[in-house]
């Protein structure tokens, strides 16, 4: 009797869906992470804002004078789910009394379907490799284990969702190409046997089979010219990606004998003849968003060239102005190559940017032959991964998630590499004793994948957990405690928030009914506004002695309104605890000034770039601010602990001051009142 040997399932792959489980088990953690404002402000903030008539902030960049971010995707991706949420919220709160307007609704919910849109880069990549007989196990394992798909891609950054149509159009093209290069040698192969037919019959056999042959030269060409418009609308840097991977799918059997520029000429007009349908469509969309059109101009066709705007247009016409972009910060040149590609992809990105260098150093050598050919797979790679970064590198405002659409074609490239060495033969074509040790000691597959691993899995663990839960990890927790605060304070009681040293504070995520909506009194029929109750000021990354100063004259301001118009206010004030040490000592040292603040709450975890912990400092070991009961402090070093700088009390202490700095403080502000 035989039995059939069952393989055990290919351990990458199962890592692969371990990894894919966790992207999303993360979302539901939640992931408390703040990478930057654009996450929110860009996305969920307009979105819960124009949904729930929650008061929030819209930004500059959706001013409807010259709105420079499109809506259409938005619209689609974001605005009609939460439609949907809002209308499924009245029952399960009616039926079940379960509320899905929360703090945590609102944050996990766009962040389920950024997950779930974040898999179309598996899914591309798992099909690019099928199509080209490549592994896939280990590239999908590389893929999953990246913090920029367990972080980047389950955030509401418009970058998230350009990685995502990236990814399909390099799917698309890259199929395109092989479908080409198929269809191209079967027709020339059955041309040569037309040719060398004798027999009538066979010539008559030969011609049936060539015109059988299905079309290529226009292939998928709809789908990726609405795919890049879309594109393009979600951010027109996605010009940059798109632009090599159309001009590989326009390229397709050129120098071949049944492709000419005729061929290529002709893509061209129907590749741009294919995107006017879906560009009208998300113009139209913008401009009745922005109020360019209205139903009424509509309906009466009343309608001009100043009813519609573009905004990719806006985008780009503000972005070419090199002043209007270093107001968001100046980077050199080189800060996309040498510093953010090895941030988002560590050994990954090294490798790539050496590979890139040693293709350079070939080419100047003359080694022709060595170089991967314009229209081969590699090819279609390397314009994908480097012409964005080079075009971007031009432009004076360089952040890391600007590059994250480069991640699939990265991983399809260079991820073997990792398992299976830097170098598989000796690279170099002399040898020496400087390049022999370097080869066996450094590039051979017997060497480098054990190191290469270790820091690749180490970087992204460490940044996952960085990025994903401790930078700026308090302004969440801020934003969720107000929201509970303000329910239950009374109406007729005004709360003032400072913050400094931190992001800017999403307010959909405190809740609030806006204070710009017209409402109408059904009892009499008359209009009005609600009164704001909930202040935000927010002085970024503030001295603390002009900090203190705001303060001093915003508690000035409302003790007068609390005099004059009986207002009652509490004012609160939340900074980075690193920073705490310094507060209390100016505090003390304004004791004339007669105000005080009292600690309610500490945020953790939370790290400010801009506020770093200090080795050394105050452990705050009961702190009271109230000048009355200053001796509560206890400074770090005790005078036991002086003979002896490496005591168990003195290396507790400091671990513990060091601990207590990765938080955000919410004090409270009062006026201190004569006894």
């Amino acid at each position: 009797m035989q039995f059939k040997t069952i393989k055990p399932k290919d351990p990458s792959l199962v890592s692969y869906f371990i990894l894919s489980f966790l992207r999303i088990v993360l979302v539901f953690a939640p992931q408390l992470g703040y990478i930057h404002p654009d996450e929110f402000f860009q996305s969920v903030e307009v979105v819960a804002g124009d949904e729930y008539g929650l008061e929030v902030t819209r930004t500059w960049e959706f001013n409807s004078t010259y709105p420079i971010r499109s809506m259409a995707i938005t619209y689609f991706g974001m605005k009609i789910p939460f439609s949907l949420l809002r209308v499924v919220s009245m029952y399960t709160n009616y039926y079940l009394g379960i509320n899905l307007r929360g703090s945590y609704v609102t944050l996990v919910f766009p962040r389920l379907l950024m997950v779930t849109l974040s898999f179309v880069n598996d899914w591309s990549l798992y099909r690019i490799c099928r199509s080209y007989g490549l592994q896939y196990q280990f590239r999908l394992l590389t893929l999953a284990s990246s913090y920029v798909m367990l972080v980047y891609a389950t955030h509401t950054f418009s970058n998230s969702i350009e990685m995502a149509l990236c990814s399909l159009l390099l799917y698309i093209v890259s199929d395109c190409m092989i479908h080409s290069n198929t269809i191209i040698y079967q027709r020339e192969f059955l041309e040569e046997k037309y040719r060398k037919a004798q027999r009538t019959v066979e010539k008559v056999r030969f011609y049936k089979l060539k015109m059988s042959l299905p079309s290529h030269s226009l292939n998928k060409c709809v789908l990726m010219a609405t795919l890049c418009v879309a594109g393009v609308f979600n951010r027109p840097t996605f010009i940059l990606f798109g632009m090599p991977l159309v001009f590989h799918w326009l390229l397709r059997g050129m120098g071949t004998k049944t492709v000419s520029f005729t061929d290529f000429n002709l893509r061209i007009v129907i590749f741009v003849l294919s995107a006017i349908p879906s560009l009208i469509l998300f113009i139209v969309i913008d401009s009745i968003y922005y109020g360019y059109l209205t139903m009424a101009e509509i309906e009466l066709q009343d309608i001009g060239i100043n009813n519609f705007v573009v905004t990719p247009v806006n985008f780009i016409r503000y972005n070419i102005i090199a002043e209007n972009t270093a107001q968001h910060g100046v980077h050199p040149f080189y800060t996309h190559a040498l510093v953010n590609v090895p941030l988002l992809y560590n050994v990954l990105g090294v490798l790539a940017i050496f590979s890139l260098l040693f293709m350079i150093y070939r080419f100047s050598t003359n080694d022709y032959t060595s170089l991967p050919r314009a229209q081969s797979f590699v090819g279609l790679m390397l314009s994908a991964i480097f012409f964005p970064i080079i075009s971007l590198s031009l432009i004076n405002h360089q952040e890391a998630r600007f590059l994250i659409p480069i991640t699939v074609p990265l991983v399809l490239l260079h991820a073997p590499k990792l398992q299976v060495g830097l170098s598989a033969s000796y690279p170099f074509k002399t040898p020496s004793r400087l390049k022999n040790f370097l080869y066996h000691n450094l590039l051979c597959p017997a060497v480098s994948p054990k190191y290469l691993l270790k820091i690749w899995y180490t970087a992204n663990v460490i940044l996952t957990l960085f990025y994903g839960f401790l930078h700026q990890g308090g302004v969440y927790q801020l934003a969720e405690y107000f929201s509970h605060q303000v329910d239950v304070r009374s109406s007729d009681v005004q709360t003032h928030l400072v913050t400094s040293h931190i992001y800017s504070v999403p307010q959909c995520f405190v809740g609030l009914p806006s204070t710009e909506t017209l409402l109408i009194n059904p009892d009499n029929g008359q209009k009005y506004r609600r009164t704001k109750q909930f202040f935000l000021y927010e002085y970024g990354s503030l001295d603390l002695e002009q900090l203190y100063r705001k303060l001093k004259l915003l508690i000035d301001v409302c003790e007068m309104r609390s005099i004059s118009a009986n207002q009652r206010y509490r004012l609160y004030l939340a900074i980075p605890s690193s920073l705490s040490e310094g507060l209390n000592d100016i505090f003390q040292n304004r004791t004339a000034t007669l105000i005080k603040h009292s600690q309610v709450r500490v945020f953790y975890p939370h790290l400010s770039i801009e506020a770093m912990p200090k080795v050394f400092g105050q452990h705050p070991c009961g702190i009271n601010t109230d000048v009355d009961e200053l001796d509560d402090t206890c400074p770090i070093y005790a005078l036991e602990d002086e003979q002896n700088p490496f005591s168990v009390g003195r290396m507790l202490k400091q671990f513990s001051s060091v601990a207590h700095q990765f938080g955000l403080i919410l004090y409270r502000i009062e006026v201190r009142r004569i006894k």
